[in-house]
């Protein structure tokens, strides 16, 4: 059974606008409202913004030959920054569901190609990051 949220609702998509709003405005305040996923999303949020030199390098190791991260939509930057960061850092998580979340949060943001491109990125980098097929 799948849940639908509104965007207001949907933990990711607040981790999206929040990481975007602070990578692309240093004064972007991270307070996070009331939320029933509010721990998750702060350490979302912590976490990619901690790691995103690393995650970047990730991301020219696996994705080399197939894209320059520089070149994509800063939305679309951000979006796969954060699935990877749950990619390498929340192992309990499938890397089926992780990538299926992000797809959801990517509708209220992304064209339907983009999701489409987004979906064949971020399965390619799971399988190279997790070294498995979940």
């Amino acid at each position: 059974m799948q849940l639908k949220f509104k965007a207001k609702d949907n933990p990711r998509v607040i981790v999206i606008q929040k990481i975007y709003g602070k990578f692309y405005n240093k004064e972007e305040n991270l307070n996070i409202g009331k939320h029933r996923f509010k721990k998750f999303i702060k350490d979302i949020i912590n976490g990619t913004i901690e790691r995103n030199d690393l995650i970047t390098e990730e991301l020219a190791i696996h994705l080399k030959g197939d894209l320059v991260l520089a070149h994509l939509d800063k939305l679309f930057q951000v979006i796969i920054k954060c699935a990877v960061f749950e990619l390498l850092y929340k192992p309990k998580t499938s890397s089926k569901i992780i990538i299926n979340e992000y797809l959801i949060a990517s509708n209220f943001f992304l064209e339907d190609s983009q999701t489409k491109y987004l979906n064949a990125l971020l399965d390619k980098i799971s399988k190279k990051l997790r070294n498995n097929n979940e």
